[in-house]
């Protein structure tokens, strides 16, 4: 009740004392919610009563857009701290296909080094910063001060990777293989700090013990209703209970959150960040939201307990840094949005939701193709049903041309498919301008297409469509994102700062604007032509905290 009141006491204040552009906060703190979709945050914005109303109640962008059509977490999180979209930082999907560096297996994950290691399908890899193209804001402020501390924290690699970029002075995720300890990059050969130590201390403890289920909210009663996914699974009632040492319960629950969040705190007061000369910086990505909403779906108990206990956890952050007196301010949006599971979709009044056939994927259409064109192997290469696609390398020279026709012409075939690009198609179209609802899909695909890492051919589903079969839902994961449409694009953005005055803007804005909205409020200065947001005035009323254009 006291936390209670405390974030209550902070996020009231009076509107007169930001009226001017104030001094550059101390400490910036970025933090993404994988998979919190704007449709999530507007859900429950009447039902916290923590650290996301406070955030909730200082400025807000209910209409963040990320806008590009690859809405999936490494392109998203290339978007929050470079101010570039996808077709700018080279992130165009979490993995893509490279037949041309003579691998056995061509695939490449979106933030390793496949110089150094096998590739990631093998569960090995090394986690780097090598494809991201562009600089972040941290690297941008530490050429401006090398004084200025930045600093990384995240449930996943690719999160912390890509928000933090190539100069991190500490960055820490969850372990690729088991999620079950934080480590850092293979060249930051440093010595862990103690916030470290503890925090993996914390998390083998956790894991010793089992975990009781949680405890229902009045509120998350009303959500918990019985899905069935097939004959012999059912999700929405679920409150993460596991037995002692499952990882991937661990994971998928709010436990991983908490240990993240207490170690970016305690990186915090241990590096003392926020209390130097120069302004520090530091992001987080909390990876939960994202797991339970593949595992479980948007809907259901468990969602409900995972974003009261967000709430709660990150109102036990920000109490931490009220007490050290850091003078910081706080934006908080999301990689990508999502869509909730099939099943509980056609039960609650959306008929048209439908899974993919097992039969409908890249190497399937591919396979018709081959058998046409008299080739040896299936003529395409992709490892979704939709998304990126590329013709095999083997196909011969005077075939390919033709091979791209049929293709495209079979993926349109199947009911489940809205539109396929060829990449010629995509490399002529202009960059998107105007509001981010109004791009049409091939503007949408343009601004996540990177030339020499996009695929031969972009396939589109349809809105609702999700590209998980059955067999595989009943077995594995039930939902997910990553289409052109707007449950997958929107995502919040909130900022708050003590003494910056509360006002909401609904009208649509862009996560590539963060960078910049960040950089003016510490006066540095970024050449136009080098990004693609632009600055938003954070100050309500005639001033403006953006610079003069």
């Amino acid at each position: 009740m006291i936390r209670r009141f405390a974030a209550l006491a902070l996020a009231v204040l009076p509107a007169t004392l930001f009226a001017q552009p104030a001094p550059p906060p101390k400490l910036i703190v970025v933090i993404s919610v994988d998979q919190f979709s704007a449709d999530l945050f507007a859900e429950y914005r009447a039902h916290w009563s923590s650290g996301m109303k406070r955030l909730a109640d200082g400025v807000v962008f209910p209409s963040g857009y990320q806008s590009h059509a690859a809405t999936e977490t490494c392109p998203g999180h290339s978007t929050i701290l470079t101010g570039a979209h996808p077709a700018r930082t080279g992130i165009i999907a979490n993995s893509w296909i490279n037949q041309s560096d003579g691998r056995a297996n061509p695939d490449v994950y979106c933030a390793e080094d496949e110089s150094k290691a096998p590739s990631s399908k093998s569960g090995i890899y090394v986690p780097s910063p090598v494809h991201l193209l562009v600089p972040t804001l941290g690297e941008r402020m530490k050429a401006a001060n090398p004084a200025s501390r930045v600093v990384s924290v995240a449930g996943k690699d690719r999160a912390a990777i890509m928000m933090g970029g190539r100069k991190t002075d500490q960055i820490w995720f969850l372990r690729p293989t088991d999620f079950a300890k934080f480590e850092t990059l293979s060249d930051h050969g440093a010595p862990a700090p103690a916030a470290v130590v503890k925090a993996n201390a914390e998390i083998e403890a956790a894991l010793a013990q089992p975990m009781a289920p949680y405890q229902l909210s009045p509120f998350c009663r009303t959500r918990a209703r019985a899905i069935s996914i097939g004959s012999n699974k059912s999700v929405g009632t679920g409150r993460f209970s596991r037995d002692a040492g499952d990882k991937k319960l661990f994971r998928a629950s709010p436990e991983s959150d908490a240990v993240t969040l207490d170690l970016a705190s305690d990186l915090i007061a241990e590096m003392g960040l926020g209390k130097g000369q120069a302004t520090d910086l530091i992001a987080i990505g909390v990876s939960a939201t994202d797991v339970v909403g593949h595992a479980y779906g948007t809907e259901g108990s468990e969602m409900c307990l995972q974003l009261e206990a967000l709430d709660l956890g990150l109102g036990k952050f920000f109490d931490k840094l009220d007490k050290a007196k850091i003078d910081y301010i706080v934006v908080l949006t999301a990689d990508h949005g999502g869509h909730d599971t099939v099943e509980r979709n056609d039960a609650n009044g959306i008929p048209d939701a439908v899974r993919t056939p097992d039969t409908f994927s890249a190497h399937a259409v591919g396979a018709t193709i081959a058998a046409e064109l008299g080739l040896g192997k299936s003529a395409l290469v992709g490892s979704e049903p939709a998304g990126d696609v590329w013709l095999d390398a083997s196909i011969p020279a005077n075939k390919k041309p033709l091979a791209l026709a049929r293709a495209k012409t079979v993926f349109l075939s199947y009911p489940q498919v809205a539109a396929v690009f060829t990449a010629a198609e995509i490399e002529a179209t202009a960059p998107a301008n105007g509001p981010p609802e109004t791009w049409s899909l091939i503007e949408r695909v343009r601004s996540s297409y990177y030339k020499g890492r996009s695929g031969d051919l972009l396939v589109l589903l349809k809105p609702r469509v999700t590209p998980i079969p059955l067999s595989v839902a009943a077995t594995s994961y039930i939902a997910t994102h990553g289409s052109p449409w707007d449950y997958d694009r929107r995502v919040p953005m909130l900022f708050w700062r003590k003494g910056l005055a509360p006002f909401e803007q609904p009208n649509s804005v862009e996560t590539v604007d963060i960078l910049p909205t960040l950089a003016a409020l510490i006066g540095l200065p970024i050449a136009k032509g080098e990004i693609d947001g632009r600055c938003l005035d954070l100050i309500a009323g005639p001033e403006n905290s953006c610079p003069a254009s």
